[in-house]
């Protein structure tokens, strides 16, 4: 008779323990590769339903203008294309006679853009429509439906960037992101800062100072994040670090989601000085090394002042190795007559927007 002892029934245990944890791993690895596989699915059907959505909107579109062209009708005439419409198919979305003029101007608008034609076809409705009645030309319209693309931007979303005026922002931005930051995520960096920000909401009095304007940015937290960009969370203000002996107290600390980066903010109520630029590589420099964690990128800095001369600003940020960007700041939400005539040409533009493809 073959006798075990309790070792052997231990080592029978622990085995019967191994395989079954085994088991249970592959179960988990099987169900995460089934989850994968039904949300790429989920994903590829919403997006066939809506290129084929799109699509219709377009055909629908040529077809009243075309008969427009040739019969003479005029707007009347999406009245009573709605009315049949909406009594051939009732209960669907989408014919009414506001939505079916919109048809009609969504393919007027790209009938004859070779490059934009294909690229409506992958964003929604709603947001076509937003780029549609709130853009002014089409290299404005391409910025938005690149990044709403690239970014999945919903409606919302879309919306606050459109009035925040985040193209001619995006365009006129000061950064050397370019030299200090990799390829990889440098357009979604440019993206996090603007050239000018809209302080609309705060309260100060007529000679307000640098703390004054900070804590109305701490006391409006949200609508400051919003402004931001939206991608931000709120870490603290007056942030503390130690270089050696010495205090640096940082006047607003962001993290982005997006870039996984720590963002220092730096306000001066003032016009830009080049001081500022090595005062912020320093205080990148200590975030880097005292708090940034492992997985993050390296940390960014935003310089934000009243008025800033912007040769001035393109000589000092040359010689700076930490990406940082400067940007001005307002109380009123227009964008100046002198801010416009700053906007490069149409093919400088064009040359930029070529990064999102």
């Amino acid at each position: 008779m073959k006798i075990l002892n309790k070792n052997s029934h231990h080592w029978c245990d622990k085995r019967k323990w191994i395989m079954e944890s085994k088991k249970i791993e592959d179960y988990k690895a099987l169900v995460k590769d089934l989850k994968q596989l039904i949300q790429e699915k989920q994903y590829n059907v919403l997006k066939t339903v809506n290129t084929e959505t799109i699509n219709l909107y377009w055909e629908i579109g040529e077809e009243i203008y075309k008969q427009q062209q040739e019969k003479g009708w005029g707007k009347s005439i999406v009245q009573i294309l709605s009315k049949e419409l909406q009594k051939e198919f009732p209960g669907a979305k989408g014919y009414s006679a506001a939505n079916l003029w919109r048809m009609r101007n969504f393919y007027l608008t790209y009938c004859n853009s070779e490059k934009l034609a294909p690229l409506v076809r992958e964003i929604s409705w709603s947001n076509n429509i937003i780029i549609i009645e709130k853009c002014k030309d089409d290299l404005e319209r391409e910025f938005y439906i690149q990044m709403t693309k690239r970014y999945g931007w919903t409606k919302r979303i879309l919306t606050n960037f459109v009035e925040a005026k985040t193209y001619e922002k995006y365009l006129l931005n000061q950064t050397n992101f370019d030299l200090t930051i990799p390829e990889e995520y440098r357009i979604q960096a440019k993206l996090a800062v603007k050239d000018e920000y809209t302080f609309d909401f705060t309260e100060l009095s007529p000679e307000y100072s640098e703390h004054e304007l900070e804590i109305q940015l701490v006391n409006n937290i949200r609508a400051f994040l919003i402004e931001m960009g939206g991608d931000f969370t709120f870490i603290g203000n007056q942030y503390h670090l130690m270089a050696g002996n010495r205090d640096l107290y940082i006047d607003l600390l962001l993290f982005h989601r997006r870039l996984r980066c720590l963002v220092a903010i730096e306000l001066k109520i003032g016009e830009f000085e080049a001081e500022y630029a090595g005062k912020m590589q320093l205080y990148l420099t200590v975030l880097d090394e005292q708090i940034k964690l492992p997985d993050e990128n390296p940390s960014i800095g935003i310089i934000i002042c009243k008025s800033k001369d912007k040769t001035y600003v393109e000589y000092a940020l040359k010689q700076t190795n930490a990406p940082i960007g400067v940007a001005t700041y307002q109380l009123r939400n227009t964008l100046p007559d002198n801010m416009k005539a700053l906007l490069p040409e149409p093919d400088e533009i064009a040359k930029r927007l070529k990064l999102f493809e």
